[in-house]
């Protein structure tokens, strides 16, 4: 074979082994090409520390509650500052205020490395802990929708969420059993409120999972199943303002009775595809009662992609409908 045939094959197979690797990226790590880069916006890196001196975001950028609010290797204070600036930049882009839940560290709090199990279906325990200004480790801590912290976990592709509650030690480390269900690059976030600061922090770190990676495909429509209940949604997001996102639970066409869960009849989590920043969402209070309806008021700073995980109680049991939505 002569060496022109021998380079092309050679090309070809490299062609095949990039196209293979790149499916399974958005795995493994956020998803620059994606719309959550379309204002030009590069990812941050959760594991990065911003300076104590120049928080990520303000204080009253909170995720996932009305005040409220990963795991190893650190970057250097360059890096922390470009991820600041990211972060900074994405939610100035129509005047909304910045992104928060893209750093490990905010006004001077750190979320610590998580240690957790590193394969599939390995029984362990997921634990971290926060350290204020001052280094210490911080042990008191409000309550915020009925909870002192809300732990939520996510894969960096959308899949696998989780919403869960860990326990608070007297040395101040969180600790919660865990078992991963499937490999891949993770986002861990802790949604707290520091006694000592009295507003919401939303931290976060990533996690890699040892295993075969399987893809999951982003959910699609307006109605999303939650166990054996269905959920549909109305309502549009517009970027730069605030936006009504409602809800019905329904099981066979009937509307089901939702119980009261975190303080409300359901609870929301927003991300931003691509750098998985957490997002405002607060839930809506209405006159009257209507069964298995919920509405929560949501901003978001830029067009684009969003996740949305919607927790509902039902007979005791909680149940997640996962939504995608385009913000225009």
């Amino acid at each position: 074979m002569n060496a022109p045939v021998r380079l092309g094959l050679y090309a070809g197979a490299l062609a095949l082994v990039f196209g293979a690797s790149f499916g399974v990226a958005a795995l493994v790590a956020p998803d620059a090409s994606s719309s959550a880069a379309s204002e030009k916006v590069e990812p941050a890196d959760p594991n990065a520390e911003t300076p104590h001196s120049s928080p990520a975001t303000p204080s009253d950028a909170v995720a996932g509650h009305d005040d409220g609010g990963s795991a190893h290797g650190e970057s250097g204070s360059a890096d922390a500052a470009d991820a600041a600036d990211a972060a900074e930049a994405a939610g100035a882009v129509t005047g909304v205020g910045a992104v928060t839940g893209v750093t490990a560290s905010d006004r001077g709090y750190t979320l610590s490395e998580v240690e957790a199990p590193k394969e599939v279906g390995e029984a362990g325990i997921l634990s971290f802990e926060i350290t204020g200004p001052g280094g210490d480790v911080v042990t008191a801590y409000d309550v915020a929708h009925e909870k002192e912290l809300h732990l939520i976990v996510v894969r960096t592709d959308g899949a696998e969420f989780r919403h869960e509650h860990p326990t608070l030690g007297p040395d101040g480390r969180w600790t919660i059993p865990w078992t991963w269900d499937a490999a891949g690059g993770y986002r861990v976030y802790a949604d707290v409120v520091p006694s000592e600061l009295g507003e919401g922090l939303t931290l976060t770190r990533s996690l890699l999972v040892e295993g075969g990676v399987v893809a999951s495909a982003s959910p699609t429509g307006m109605t999303a199943a939650a166990g054996a209940y269905q959920v549909t949604m109305t309502g549009d997001l517009a970027a730069g303002d605030s936006s009504t996102l409602a809800f019905t639970v329904t099981r066979d066409g009937e509307p089901v009775e939702l119980e009261p869960y975190l303080g409300a009849e359901g609870h929301l989590v927003a991300l931003r595809e691509g750098d998985l920043a957490y997002l405002h969402v607060h839930p809506e209070h209405v006159d009257g009662h209507e069964p298995g309806a919920v509405s929560f008021a949501a901003e978001v700073p830029s067009a684009g992609a969003y996740l949305l995980y919607l927790d509902v109680q039902i007979d005791g049991e909680v149940h997640t409908a996962a939504f995608r939505v385009e913000a225009s």
